[in-house]
């Protein structure tokens, strides 16, 4: 027993001692926390009354920089206020100034009205007592006279244009007559002594060449097997070959005449060489070519030596050799522009201008008849269009452009070329065409024109190179016009035979008349 009374003694002391230490433990640990608590709530307290001290001394200082910057917003405003004030001011006293420079004008000024409206009246005062002495001396002179004011201004006007009217008519026929004679006598004198230092020889040719053959039988050989040589020939000349019943001849037929020439001489010389066939004409034809090219060029730089011209464009000197193979109603066209360039020369050496100058002029007057079968367009457009793409001067190009009168000639030297141009046409032999077909051409063509409807008159021009048509108004509107020049020249074309090309100039005139009665 005893030894479970110590054990149980022992756990009770155990116990006790144990409760003991936990009350103890507690209580030490409550007075731990409670210390803890109270230094917690002291460092707050501390941390929130230095939080408050440095939101005081933030908020002063916050309260102080704003009353600076409002002072100095303050300061600045009123500094400003100030300086507006002084320029009003400023602008005050200009105002002001001004003002006072206008009352002083405006005073001048009506001092000056015053004074202008005193001598407007002393003026008028005057004219006044003008007009009563004007009418008195007129009251006086229309009882001298027995005429009034207005019958003696009446009177003295008509006589005196009578008497001016008459010296006027006599001065100007006087003068008129005068000029008139001492020009004929001056253009006669010159064109006469012109006419007579150029003798020219003019050979007439026409748009066909005759080659002589040595037989007939030279004939087939020359049409070849099927005609093959034949179409050769005509294929590569551009040359039409007519073999007829003419004994030993073969005629050459084209408007070129260099492509006939070129045509003429290859037959001659297949001829000679007795050989002919496709190849052997390919081979005469080139020697044919290059022979008339040589020939062009010399013929060329004849006529410019002749006609004592220099600097002319290459391209312009073979143009001019080309004209040795043209003809114009049988004239041969190089030969009647040398001799249309002696005559402007000398014309103009009579009238003491510079001959070289026309001289150019004419002898390049009908440098496009050298293209009228290549270009479209008469001989006078192509011809313009030539000279000025090779830069001749602006007053040749002007010379060539008027020798027909399409334009109105303005320079000196396009009269004198026109003239040459006349004076070579109309020399005796010079040029030949059958009148009767000459006449029948014209009326043909005039009767083309009046065959459409509306056509009111018609008239051939210049050679038969232009018609004029004049239309009736109230049939022909502006925009039926262009539709019957067009038709007009279809017609042209169909029915009649023509060189070169003709121009149709429609003209349509409205009138308004009435009489005063």
């Amino acid at each position: 027993m005893e030894p479970i009374v110590a054990i149980i003694l022992i756990v009770f002391v155990a116990g006790v001692v144990g409760t003991g230490a936990f009350f103890v433990g507690i209580q030490y640990r409550k007075k731990v926390g409670e210390t803890k608590i109270g230094s917690a709530e002291k460092e707050a307290e501390r941390i929130r009354e230095e939080a408050q001290r440095e939101a005081e001394a933030f908020k002063k200082e916050a309260v102080i920089a704003g009353k600076d910057e409002a002072h100095k917003l303050l300061t600045d405003a009123e500094h400003e206020i100030a300086d507006r004030r002084k320029e009003i001011q400023r602008q005050e006293r200009r105002i002001q100034q001004k003002e006072e420079s206008v009352e002083k004008k405006l005073e001048n000024l009506e001092k000056k009205e015053e004074i202008v409206n005193q001598k407007i009246k002393a003026a008028e005062d005057r004219l006044e007592e003008a007009e009563k002495i004007k009418q008195s001396e007129m009251g006086v002179l229309e009882r001298i006279s027995g005429f009034t004011q207005e019958q003696a201004k009446a009177y003295i006007l008509d006589h005196l244009d009578d008497e001016l009217a008459h010296e006027k008519a006599v001065k100007i026929m006087e003068y008129e007559q005068k000029t008139k004679e001492q020009c004929e006598k001056t253009a006669r004198e010159i064109i006469s002594l012109s006419i007579q230092r150029v003798a020219a020889d003019h050979v007439s040719e026409s748009t066909v060449s005759v080659v002589p053959l040595p037989s007939d039988e030279m004939k087939g050989r020359i049409i070849g097997r099927e005609g093959r040589n034949i179409r050769a020939l005509e294929t590569l000349t551009g040359v039409d070959l007519i073999i007829d019943d003419t004994p030993e001849a073969i005629t050459l037929s084209c408007f070129e005449p260099v492509k006939r020439e070129i045509a003429r001489i290859t037959l001659e010389k297949l001829i000679a060489d007795g050989r002919i066939h496709p190849s052997k004409i390919e081979e005469m034809y080139e020697k044919a070519r290059r022979e008339v090219e040589h020939i062009v060029k010399s013929e060329g730089e004849r006529a410019i030596i002749e006609a004592g011209i220099n600097s002319i464009h290459p391209e312009l000197v073979k143009l001019l050799g080309r004209l040795h193979f043209r003809t114009s109603y049988g004239q041969n066209v190089l030969d009647h522009s040398l001799e249309v360039a002696y005559l402007a020369g000398m014309m103009a050496s009579e009238l003491g201008l510079e001959p070289t100058m026309a001289r150019r002029a004419g002898l390049l007057h009908d440098i496009g008849k050298a293209l009228d079968h290549d270009i479209e367009g008469s001989h006078i457009e192509i011809g313009v269009d030539v000279a000025r793409k090779y830069k001749e001067n602006e007053m040749v190009v002007h010379a060539i452009h008027a020798h027909h009168g399409d334009v109105e000639a303005k320079t000196i030297i396009a009269c004198l070329v026109q003239a040459a141009d006349a004076i070579s046409a109309a020399r005796p032999g010079a040029r030949r065409e059958n009148l009767e077909n000459y006449i029948k051409r014209l009326e043909k063509l005039e009767e083309v024109a009046s065959s459409f409807d509306g056509v009111e008159r018609c008239f051939a021009i210049q050679a038969g190179r232009e018609i004029r048509i004049i239309v009736k108004p109230e049939r022909i509107k502006d925009d039926d016009m262009v539709l019957l020049a067009r038709d007009i020249c279809k017609k042209i074309e169909e029915e009649v035979e023509y060189p070169g090309q003709i121009k149709v100039n429609i003209i349509r005139e409205s009138r308004a008349i009435e009489y005063a009665r």
